[in-house]
């Protein structure tokens, strides 16, 4: 055998277990957030059928009434599905944090600021510009592409049919969304990094190198058509999915995206030190999971720093800031 021969056998063997390292924590990530969610799922029906006095499926009575209210108008519920409820969740979630941005109260959340020393407090009147590029964006782009997605959702099955998916179904279509977003959002975030695209169209969104949660969907229209919408609205489009999950999704991409960006690493919530390392640095972590960016390598200086060793779900009341703070800067 020769040299040759010889060296590319270890590098064989690190690809493979860099792409079984990769699976392993696709599936450690999915089955850890499906179970959490399983089990949220169910604690939350038990509560509501003992403060209602519901029986039998909660989930599909509720469905029912308000398939009733809007006396079978599906344009109506598709809309409030896909458009209503997760827009006011992001608003309310949004509207929150922009209160402790601007603040900097309470103090015993925004102690748990990331980049200290920044957006302490924010700039109102930079807040004020994000603010009206994402309602552009949510209702001149996000709008029309929801609208036009309904007939073509009606084309592939009964997506505000009278009948909701099994539980085990919408669990299943869950993680095909989130690996297509994942995939999908990898390589168009990691395309408009190219110089070409990033000076005309990407850099509006990294002008926030310390982010906000509202700044999630600051984004250049090219930018939130293809990198913010396309990737969340491809799985639903693939499986035609009933509106009741496509708004499950949808409120669980708006929150989840909005604490990747929101620079607090709260207790008990997903960490964001992973994207809010990206904003700081803009060469690493392009992903949602992480998973590409170690297929591809695109994690390693991240792996290096403190905030790698941040990235971990907080289980206690001690800033991150503090029990693993950063090295002290050296003095020339």
């Amino acid at each position: 055998m020769g040299k040759s021969e010889t060296s590319t056998v270890p590098e064989s063997r690190a690809q493979d277990g860099q792409v079984w390292d990769s699976m392993k924590i696709t599936a450690f990530v999915l089955g850890t957030g499906l179970l959490t969610f399983a089990a949220f799922r169910n604690t939350l029906t038990w509560h509501l059928q003992s403060f209602w006095g519901a029986s039998g499926d909660f989930w599909q009575a509720l469905w029912g009434k308000l398939y009733d209210y809007y006396g079978g108008n599906e344009l109506a519920l598709y809309c409030l599905g896909t458009m209503v409820i997760p827009g006011l969740t992001f608003w309310l979630f949004n509207a929150v944090l922009m209160v402790m941005d601007l603040t900097g109260k309470p103090h015993f959340l925004t102690r748990y600021r990331i980049q200290l020393g920044k957006n302490d407090p924010v700039d109102p009147g930079k807040l004020k510009e994000a603010v009206k590029v994402v309602l552009f964006n949510m209702v001149f782009l996000s709008l029309p592409m929801v609208l036009l997605m309904y007939p073509f959702m009606k084309w592939r099955g009964n997506p505000c049919g009278t009948e909701l998916p099994t539980f085990h179904w919408v669990l299943l279509e869950l993680t095909v969304f989130v690996l297509l977003e994942e995939i999908l959002f990898y390589y168009s975030h990691r395309l408009f990094h190219h110089p070409s695209l990033y000076k005309h169209i990407h850099k509006q969104h990294h002008e926030w190198t310390a982010p906000v949660g509202v700044v999630s969907v600051y984004a250049h229209p090219v930018e939130h058509i293809f990198a913010n919408m396309l990737p969340s609205m491809a799985g639903p489009m693939l499986l035609g999915s009933h509106v009741a999950t496509i708004m499950l999704w949808l409120c669980l991409v708006l929150v989840s995206t909005t604490i990747s960006h929101c620079g607090y690493h709260l207790p008990f919530l997903p960490s964001p030190e992973f994207h809010d390392f990206h904003h700081l640095k803009f060469n690493q972590c392009y992903g949602v999971l992480g998973v590409f960016d170690r297929l591809h390598g695109t994690d390693l200086i991240f792996k290096q720093t403190k905030a790698y060793e941040r990235h971990l779900l907080l289980l206690n009341l001690t800033p991150l800031s503090q029990s693993i703070p950063d090295a002290p800067k050296k003095i020339d």
